[in-house]
């Protein structure tokens, strides 16, 4: 457990703002004067504001709309009004067949698609009753630790911009290309891979793998130092964030909250180190927790997640394994296309399989992984066919916004988006 340290945080409470006196006089032109000479304005009114803030504002994060009750600059109260990007996806994937899921579970988070396909995989191979070989798990977990330092420096990016800073934008979208470059070389894609799939990865990794990524593992850390002396010192950027949006850990744990959220209020739960999945009880990490649970301590857990992250794929390139990449199994998974050309049965079993699909034993399972944002969890019912009876998806985002009308409560409107994005949401799964 790594513990972040930090100055005392600013008491939002204690701060002291110039509203003008009780009144002011508003002159009107001559022509008016027979109306009226003057008109009152009581500028501290006690009358309530109700102000509406997206679906379209851009630093919601994406179609999130706000409904702020306001007190002059204050926020007396807020709710998180969701559901402008409803997709359907949990009722399409009723529809699909498990090998065609990931298609679709893919484009939820689309910050970290990875990590939404392999909560499908694992739920359906548990079903299953399968192992995955151990060159795909470490695939996976190398990948999704590459995808999480991708969605990091989006956050870095966008938390920049949203409170002023805006090289971060340029900063951190240069270090996220220069991630996206080898997920794309790995994958065929940018994002929306599909490549995690029942049965183990869709292609097993290119000629060169470890140079590229070996690489890219000597430029993030110096890229990811330059984030500290940008921002982590400046004053004008603590002053921003330090104090502000405070939650604590018994009101996350109350809400469900999970990830850097929960983290940053000072508890240490983290399910690749909890609840072990893939092959990360076999790896060497910290847990990075911060202490006040103000928009710096989220901001500053994720900064050295991403660090963590590079320490996880560096030990993933050592332990990687020889052997397959997928299960070599005629039930879940298709020949290697090169003999589809040479036989007739691999042909038919290569048509059969992406047009039936597999079927799946009855039963039900949840199986839960450490996305970027939280918890992420899949809920899933077999009937014995080829298509999930029922999908559910545990979205850490959507959790997550129930923790804004708590952090915004008392706050100011400057401070609202400097909350929306220290709880980084993608409304794709929110909405999903």
């Amino acid at each position: 457990m790594t513990l972040l340290e930090q100055p005392d945080p600013i008491n939002a409470a204690e701060r002291v703002f110039r509203r003008g006196d009780d009144s002011a006089v508003l002159r009107i032109s001559e022509a008016d004067a027979e109306m009226v000479e003057t008109v009152d304005i009581d500028p501290l009114s006690d009358e309530p504001m109700i102000v509406n803030m997206g679906p379209v504002h851009p630093s919601t994060h994406g179609v999130l709309r706000l409904v702020l009750e306001m007190q002059g600059e204050q926020v007396l109260r807020s709710k998180p009004v969701i559901g402008y990007l409803h997709t359907g996806m949990e009722k399409t994937g009723e529809q699909l067949s498990y090998l065609q899921g990931g298609t679709n579970v893919t484009r939820m988070d689309y910050a970290s698609p990875l990590f939404n396909e392999l909560v499908f995989s694992l739920a359906t191979e548990e079903l299953l009753g399968i192992e995955v070989p151990p060159r795909a798990q470490w695939i996976r977990t190398m990948m999704c630790e590459l995808n999480r330092i991708s969605s990091h420096m989006l956050f870095q990016a966008t938390n920049g911009m949203d409170v002023g800073a805006v090289s971060m934008m340029l900063y951190g979208n240069r270090l996220r290309e220069e991630t996206l470059r080898i997920l794309e070389k790995i994958t065929g894609l940018r994002m929306n891979h599909n490549y995690i799939r029942p049965g183990g990865v869709a292609v097993d990794l290119h000629d060169g793998w470890r140079e590229d990524i070996a690489g890219l593992m000597d430029l993030l850390p110096p890229l990811i130092d330059e984030f500290d002396e940008l921002l982590t010192g400046q004053p004008i950027f603590r002053e921003r964030l330090q104090g502000v949006g405070a939650i604590n850990a018994e009101e996350c744990l109350a809400l469900g909250v999970t990830g850097p959220i929960l983290r940053g209020s000072g508890y240490a739960w983290d399910l690749r180190r909890d609840m072990p999945y893939l092959n990360y009880d076999e790896l060497d990490f910290d847990v990075i927790v911060g202490t006040y649970g103000d928009c710096f301590d989220r901001y500053a857990v994720r900064l050295n997640e991403a660090r963590e992250s590079i320490k996880i794929v560096q030990q993933c390139m050592e332990k990687m394994p020889t052997g397959d990449y997928r299960l070599q199994d005629k039930k879940v998974t298709p020949p290697p296309r090169a003999r589809i050309d040479e036989s007739m049965e691999a042909l038919i079993h290569h048509f059969k399989i992406f047009t039936e699909g597999f079927k799946v034993p009855e039963g039900e399972v949840y199986v839960a992984v450490e996305s970027p944002r939280g918890e992420l969890g899949c809920y899933m019912v077999s009937d014995g066919g080829a298509h999930p009876y029922r999908m559910h998806i545990r979205a850490p985002s959507f959790v997550n916004l129930q923790t804004m009308p708590h952090m915004m409560q008392d706050a100011l409107v400057a401070d609202v988006v400097a909350i929306i994005s220290s709880v980084d949401p993608v409304l794709g799964e929110v909405d999903r």
